[in-house]
This record gives C-alpha cells, sequence and structure tokens, in this order.
C-alpha cells in the first residue's frame, strides 16, 4: 500500500468520523442548506444535534480532530499536492508534484474531513489555515472555471492521462473525479463555516460542466464516477436544480458501449450485478441513489435495489470490506 492509498483512507476516516460527531456550538455564520422542490423523502438528524459521550467513539473523534486531521493536511503538503495550485494560480515556481493528476482531489477530501470537524468543533486556526490553502485553490482555477492542476501546469509527465485538450480521454483524467470531490469539499466548507470562498470555486467550475456536458452538447460520461453526488450536494446547498439535472445526465449518458471495470458495460438502470473496480462502483451508485430520491425515477430506484441485493448478499465481507480482486480493487464475478 503505498503512501496516496494510505492518505485516501486517513481521508475517509476522517470524514466518516466527522460525520457521526456532535454535540458541540457552532458559530453563528454556519451555513444552511437551502430549501428544496425536489428533496430527500426522509430528513436526516444533523450532525450538530448528536452528542456521543461514550468510551469508544469519543475518543476516537478526538484522536480525528487532534491527530488525523492535521496529518492529513501535513500530508498534502509534504506530497505537494497544495503546492500544485500555488504553481498553477502563478504564486511559486516549480513543476507538477505527484504521481497522478487526480491527487488534486486528496487536497478536497481534506478540506472535506477538516470541515466536517470545524461543522461540531470551532478552531479558528484550522478555518484560517483552510482559508489560506482555498486561496491557492482560486488562484490556480482558470478564468472560464476549469480546475486540474495537471492541465494547468503543463506537466509532460503525466500528460498521458489527459492528453492535449480538455476532456478528450475523460476515461482516464479524473477531470470530473476531482471535481466531484471539490463540490462536496465546498458544501461540507460552506455548512460548517457559512463562508463561500471554496463554495464560489465550485459553482464557478460547476457551471462550466454545465455549459459543456448534457444534451446537444458534449456527451461523454466519467471514467471514475464521483461527480454526481458532488452535483448533487452542490444542489442541495444552492438550490440550483441545473446541477441536479447534470448529475443525472452523467448517469443516464454512461454505458453501454463501455466496460465492466468501470461500470459502463450497461445504462446504470440495467445494471444487475455488482462489477468492477469497487471505488468508482460505489461512488456511482451513491449518485444513482440521489438521483432516485431527489428525482423520483422509478429505474432508477429498482436498479439499486438489484444492486444493493447483489453486493450484500454476495460481495461484501463480514467486515463490509468490498473489492476482493486487489490487483485491480474491484469485484470478483459470481
Amino acid at each position: 500500500m503505498n503512501g496516496k492509498h494510505i492518505t485516501t483512507i486517513l481521508t475517509i476516516l476522517a470524514i466518516a468520523i466527522g460525520l457521526t460527531a456532535g454535540g458541540c456550538e457552532t458559530g453563528a455564520s454556519r451555513g444552511k442548506l437551502v430549501k428544496l422542490k425536489k428533496d430527500y423523502p426522509i430528513e436526516t438528524v444533523p450532525l450538530t444535534d448528536v452528542s456521543l459521550t461514550d468510551k469508544f467513539w469519543k475518543p476516537r473523534i478526538e484522536t480525528n480532530r487532534k491527530v488525523t486531521i492535521p496529518h492529513i493536511l501535513k500530508m498534502c503538503e509534504k506530497s505537494g499536492r497544495i503546492d500544485n495550485f500555488a504553481v498553477a494560480g502563478g504564486l511559486m515556481k516549480g513543476e507538477q508534484k505527484g504521481s497522478f493528476p487526480f491527487d488534486d482531489s486528496d487536497v478536497y477530501k481534506s478540506i472535506e474531513a477538516a470541515s466536517y470537524s470545524l461543522n461540531v468543533y470551532p478552531d479558528p486556526n484550522l478555518e484560517k489555515y483552510l482559508d489560506g490553502v482555498i486561496a491557492k485553490i482560486a488562484a490556480a482555477q482558470e478564468k472560464d472555471g476549469y480546475l486540474y492542476t495537471a492541465r494547468t501546469n503543463k506537466s509532460k509527465r503525466l500528460a498521458s492521462w489527459f492528453g492535449p485538450t480538455r476532456w478528450l480521454k475523460e476515461q482516464d483524467s479524473h477531470e470530473l473525479y476531482n471535481a466531484g470531490h471539490l463540490y462536496e469539499a465546498a458544501a461540507a466548507h460552506y455548512l460548517a463555516t457559512g463562508k463561500h470562498n471554496l463554495l464560489d470555486i465550485a459553482i464557478k467550475n460547476a457551471d462550466l460542466l454545465d455549459k459543456t456536458f448534457g444534451p446537444n452538447k458534449l456527451q461523454k460520461w466519467p471514467g471514475h464516477q464521483e461527480v454526481e453526488m458532488g452535483l448533487v450536494k452542490l444542489y442541495r446547498v444552492t438550490g440550483n436544480e441545473k446541477y441536479l439535472n447534470l448529475a443525472k445526465f452523467f448517469l443516464d449518458v454512461r454505458g453501454p458501449r463501455g466496460g465492466e471495470y468501470n461500470q459502463a458495460h450497461k445504462k446504470p438502470v440495467d445494471q444487475n450485478e455488482v462489477v468492477g473496480h469497487a471505488v468508482r462502483a460505489m461512488y456511482m451508485y451513491g449518485g444513482m441513489t440521489d438521483i432516485a430520491a431527489l428525482t423520483g425515477d422509478e429505474r432508477y430506484t429498482e436498479a439499486v435495489k438489484r444492486l444493493w441485493d447483489s453486493v450484500v448478499s454476495k460481495k461484501m465481507y463480514l467486515t463490509g470490506g468490498l473489492g476482493a480482486d486487489s490487483k485491480y480493487e474491484a469485484f470478483k464475478k459470481n
């Protein structure tokens, strides 16, 4: 397991524990979800309304807040992931660091994790630190909203991932994957702080996607799912239905001429068996569930039920772990 996987796992852990935390007073400036025409039929309990005082979870939440989140942010600095934004924004000289064009997403995930913590544990120093990182992200964003440091920094070493023009190799580039994590981070940060600095960046990027992709526009699906869930999060904090519609488009346009590895062998609504890369699959199923709940599209509702049965009854470990094929991080065939 390399450093990137460790950082990603720590980030996911930080987000997960942050989601369970609650019970502390929050700042009056915290952002709010807008009232939507289309929303989930079941209302969740806000994490700020839950207080955990037991001997099992409370110490782990403290470890998450005091150790895990600072560590993942430090790793983003040490690995050059944050510097990549500074270079792209002309704030410092240098070349793209790291081995993958999706390294941008680790910065977004770390901000998301920190934001969930801020929601229940106000920390002026952490909030100020995030503002500094967000300023670098803002500098890296191109005028029309495009945000992808590997291309902006003209990384020849990583060019085989994304090609000479935008969206050309979307099955490999992770341009939309990065965007999805940006949107999730922006929503979490806004809800935690009430600030629009990261949210404005996300909206500008999402507006570019809406101008670029859709019916009678560029009809491509993301090679690595995630943008679908991110767009839904953006919809829920802005109330702008075009983001919800775009999330549905990226699912509707997927398949049937792709491969099982990235779940593009059939239309999502026609899929019955969980196959392929486990992380990509679960991101897509999360997006499908969002669309089923928020639009009432029965095709998605039925497909999600079938896929739930497939993974829970046949492809899940007792621990809840998924993906038996370690080489490809993938599900085994039935």
